[in-house]
């Protein structure tokens, strides 16, 4: 009994070893396909078996007859191992079994290419390649120029002081005094240019002679009524109807004032209280508000600068959100700036400081801390034009945008440039650089001071609103 007791024990120990081992080697198993689990699921997270996203930027710099430089970004989060711009004139679908330029690895990339044919028409595309292949973006079509001819702006100081002297007065030319000057518009139907004259709390009007003359000076305030009468707080950003009617955004009283052809002044929307609320004109409120623009039927756009947002009242005197993101219902409207494309209500900017409008009804929006151009259709989906975050050397910091009637866009890059982009998209540094001055010149050799606005007149010659140099600049531009 005693042997057969032990050899018992002895039985169930054996027995006890080998379920153990039975276990380990199941939790090994489970173990190693877990951890292949957890790497397939590491990789699918990373995308590193999916084809990489690319994009290309819409526009590109340093055209001439044989040279271009182009722009490309990966917009996935893969694992890269080459990227570029491949590029063909003969297949419109170019792939990097066509020629190829590749760039050192990051999420963004520019290619300069030369030797290029005068005349002939190439098609580009960025490029990334990972494990599973390369993955492509959508096909840039350019037609090189004939020449290396390009768009040139002659500057001059057309009103104000040329020692940069603040202060005020009336006159003409250099005779005259400004103090801050922060937005310059023309009024097609009268043919004057208006100046928010900051400092002076003012606004001011130029023939294209340079004869200046004011049209509202006063203390701060808020008073409606006969435009010599009126006060406004911070006058900015102006815009005019297709009767010449003005619109004003009165950024320190949070509202946006219309100045009739009658010289009087009312008040358009807005009740003086910084916020965010939409509905009726009386009740709506503002935070900022730093630009306006009027469409074909008559509605008023509002840069909403503070709120990130692009507010339009229509013609009725009601105010919505147009584009941009609304916050939650508790939630302060300041805390959500942003940077991303797409409908109205899931649009974000960040710091929306100048507006334009097109013949087709779009508009568009110098989104500065984005620094980008942002593109509104008329239902409210909104792209990048050019620039943004992704592209952050293109556009540089803008705050005023306007366009000609063939449709060339023109830019205030407040480090110093004024830029043209094309109606062919093409970008061009027509003066000034990346330096602050003032010095008249041609080109490059231009110098500004924190340029803020730019306007253009039926002429196509440029007028800017040089803030820290206290003047209006002229800029003819020739192509040579």
């Amino acid at each position: 009994m005693q042997r057969a007791g032990v050899e018992g024990q002895t039985n169930e120990k054996q027995n006890i070893k080998q379920m153990k081992k039975s276990l380990q080697g199941s939790f090994l198993i489970i173990t190693l396909f877990a951890a292949i689990a957890s790497m397939v699921a590491c990789k699918n997270n990373t995308g590193s078996f999916a084809l990489p996203t690319v994009d290309v930027s819409p526009v590109v710099t340093g055209l001439t007859s044989t040279t271009i430089t182009v722009y490309g970004r990966s917009t996935s989060a893969n694992i890269i191992t080459e990227n570029g711009i491949c590029f063909s004139s003969t297949n419109k679908v170019p792939t990097i079994s066509d020629i190829k330029k590749a760039d050192t690895l990051g999420a963004r990339w520019d290619i300069n290419f030369t030797a290029l044919v005068p005349g002939q028409t190439y098609y580009f595309r960025a490029y990334a390649t990972n494990e599973t292949g390369t993955g492509y973006s959508d096909v840039l079509t350019i037609t090189m120029p004939a020449n290396d001819a390009s768009p040139v702006g002659t500057v001059t100081t057309f009103a104000g002081s040329t020692t940069g002297a603040n202060g005020y007065a009336d006159g003409t030319g250099t005779a005259t005094l400004f103090d801050g000057p922060q937005n310059i518009s023309y009024n097609a139907q009268n043919s004057l240019l208006y100046v928010s004259d900051t400092y002076n709390n003012a606004i001011r009007t130029i023939t294209t002679a340079g004869t200046v003359a004011t049209l509202n000076v006063s203390a701060v305030g808020y008073v409606n009524g006969a435009l010599n009468q009126a006060s406004f707080y911070g006058p900015r950003g102006i815009s005019f109807d297709a009767t010449g009617n003005a619109y004003v955004a009165d950024l320190g009283n949070n509202v946006i004032r219309k100045i009739s052809t009658g010289g009087i002044v009312s008040t358009l929307a807005g009740n003086t209280i910084a916020g965010y609320v939409n509905g009726d004109a009386a009740k709506a409120e503002f935070l900022n508000p730093t630009a306006t623009a009027v469409d074909g039927s008559g509605n008023v756009y509002v840069a909403d600068r503070t709120n990130n947002l692009i507010r339009k009242i229509t013609s009725a005197g009601v105010v919505s959100r147009f584009a941009g993101y609304e916050a939650p219902t508790g939630y302060s409207q300041v805390s959500v700036p942003g940077y991303i494309d797409g409908d109205a209500a899931s649009a974000y900017f960040n710091n929306p400081v100048a507006l334009a409008t097109d013949a087709a009804g779009n508009i568009y929006v110098a989104d500065n801390k984005n620094k980008a151009i942002r593109k509104i259709t008329p239902t409210g989906t909104v792209s990048t034009y050019a620039g943004g975050l992704n592209y952050p050397k293109i556009i540089g910091s803008p705050t005023g945008i306007t366009l000609d009637a063939q449709g060339n866009m023109f830019i205030v890059d407040s480090n110093g440039r004024i830029l043209e982009i094309t109606n062919q998209k093409v970008l061009y540094v027509i003066a000034g650089a990346n330096a602050t001055g003032f010095q008249n010149g041609v080109g490059a050799a231009a110098r500004f001071a924190n340029p803020q606005s730019i306007a253009v007149d039926s002429q196509g010659n440029l007028y800017v609103a040089d803030y820290n140099n206290n003047v209006i600049r002229k800029i003819t531009v020739k192509v040579q």
